[in-house]
């Protein structure tokens, strides 16, 4: 298995002067490894060394950020096979969903790094105004200063990713908290940073990581020489950071319970695939799984027996088979509260047509029908292989519903309407709008993120960089 330096990788040095927590298999709670365990007093140095080195990194040429970055990816590259087998061990996820992670982490670097050449500015015609005649006036993009980068669960390695690898394209030091039960490949991916910043005349605090309790976390967002926090994860500890961090700037990717909507005239096949396809990968811990499905009125008796026809090809069991398709949750409370939720929709009305049960250790895909709108399985996140579907006597009344949410990360569309896929992109309250595919579709070139609680900001290479630098305009009058 990949292993890293012992400790936490703070300052120049890896501290070891720590405890350490068991990180465990999810699917047979065996031990993976023994991982370090950050305390705030870690979390004052990483701070201190990471405001240091602020300047110098700042000032490191494009063709050096540039260059760190795909020194990173080719050694990712170089250990793609035993990264997708350390990731199945610390997320439990299928070695399907991991070879994904991987292969995204991937792009996500090369991505950054060809990124590089877009961080400028542009000349500006002063003279627009009488008073600026004669003068001379441009803006640059400059480094924001410190990041803090927070990752969760369900994706470590492309979370933290999307953390650092902007970071040091925009020229920031950057300070990783990885979630506490998956913080394995996080640490493996600093050391390559660090290895790779070092060769190359950077300093090695480019990128530091410190686990640890929500304290530790909280030190991190309020200290003031931070210029941003970039957090992935749930709504309530996000607009917590926010809070917290307040006056900087912060990038939320919160949760969602990311709807799919199927119009009369859908291809019924096509969207009951998007379904099997979208709603069950990463075991259903994912923030734009499909949760709700809206059904046209008139096709939603056709659409739920194709699909209750095909849920039986979600295989269930060890995520190390290749077969396996849905895999157990991150931990027993997970699916304690998963449980309780399905009980609580059963009780309220809902139809459990397949699934609903523990099998293997794992939550049962799991399909529900006429799930109320004020029951959790439908309003909240549900963050398990579980959909609920309800019918809607037309494309309008479905589009209302999806607005209805809190939440605005993601929303899918099935018509053959090329009227209805542009009035759904005007209508919808969301981040991103896809026709014809699932919502957790994601080009990592183009911008990521939600609106009202799912967040705010934007992920995407070239679009967390600009979020990691601020403009600094200049104006000259000749003497």
């Amino acid at each position: 298995m990949l292993e890293s330096p012992a400790g936490l990788p703070i300052g120049t040095e890896w501290r070891t002067d720590l405890d350490t927590a068991p990180v465990v298999f999810p699917y047979d709670g065996s031990v993976v490894a023994q991982a370090p365990v950050g305390t705030v007093e870690h979390a004052r140095a990483a701070l201190e060394a990471g405001a240091a080195a602020v300047r110098p990194v700042g000032k490191l040429s494009s063709a050096v950020r540039r260059q760190i970055l795909l020194d990173v990816e080719r050694e990712i590259a170089a250990h793609q096979d035993e990264l997708v087998d350390l990731l199945i061990l610390e997320t439990g996820k299928t070695r399907a969903d991991c070879v994904v992670e991987v292969a995204r982490t991937l792009f996500t670097w090369a991505a950054a790094a060809e990124e590089v050449s877009h961080v400028h500015g542009e000349t500006v015609p002063l003279d627009m105004q009488a008073s600026g005649a004669g003068m001379v006036g441009f803006w640059q993009r400059r480094p924001i200063g410190l990041v803090i980068g927070i990752a969760g669960f369900n994706g470590p390695f492309l979370l933290a990713s999307h953390k650092i690898a902007p970071s040091v394209a925009a020229g920031c030091p950057v300070i990783c908290k990885p979630a506490p039960a998956t913080p394995l490949a996080t640490l493996w991916l600093a050391d390559v940073v660090r290895r790779a910043a070092v060769a190359n005349g950077a300093p090695a605090e480019i990128c530091q990581v410190v686990t640890g309790d929500a304290e530790v976390g909280r030190t991190l967002v309020t200290d003031p020489r931070v210029g941003a926090v970039s957090f992935t994860g749930s709504a309530a500890v996000g607009h917590q950071i926010a809070r917290d961090a307040a006056p900087r700037k912060t990038l939320l990717e919160l949760g969602s319970n990311a709807a799919l909507v199927v119009d009369v005239d859908a291809d019924l096949d096509a969207a009951a695939d998007a379904v099997l396809r979208g709603g069950f990968y990463f075991n259903g811990q994912a923030c734009i799984a499909v949760q709700r499905i809206l059904v046209c009125e008139p096709v939603v008796d056709a659409f739920v027996g194709k699909l209750t026809a095909r849920i039986g090809e979600l295989t269930v069991g060890d995520p190390r088979d290749p077969a396996t398709r849905v895999a157990p949750l991150i931990n027993q409370a997970a699916t304690d509260r998963v449980l309780e939720w399905l009980a609580e929709a059963e009780q309220a009305g809902a139809k459990v047509l397949h699934g609903g049960r523990v099998v293997d250790r794992t939550v049962e895909p799991t399909i529900l029908l006429d799930v109320p709108e004020t029951a959790n399985a439908w309003c909240e996140e549900i963050f398990a292989p579980v959909v609920a579907i309800r019918s809607v006597p037309d494309l309008e009344s479905a589009l209302e519903a999806v607005n209805r949410s809190r939440y605005g990360l993601h929303a899918s569309v099935f018509t053959r309407s090329l009227a209805t896929a542009f009035a759904a992109i005007e209508e919808l309250e969301v981040g991103g709008v896809v026709i014809n595919e699932v919502p957790g579709f994601r080009s990592d070139i183009m911008p990521y993120g939600g609106v009202k609680d799912s967040g705010i900001g934007r992920e995407g290479p070239r679009f967390a960089i600009e979020e990691l630098t601020v403009t600094r305009m200049a104006i000259i009058r000749p003497s």
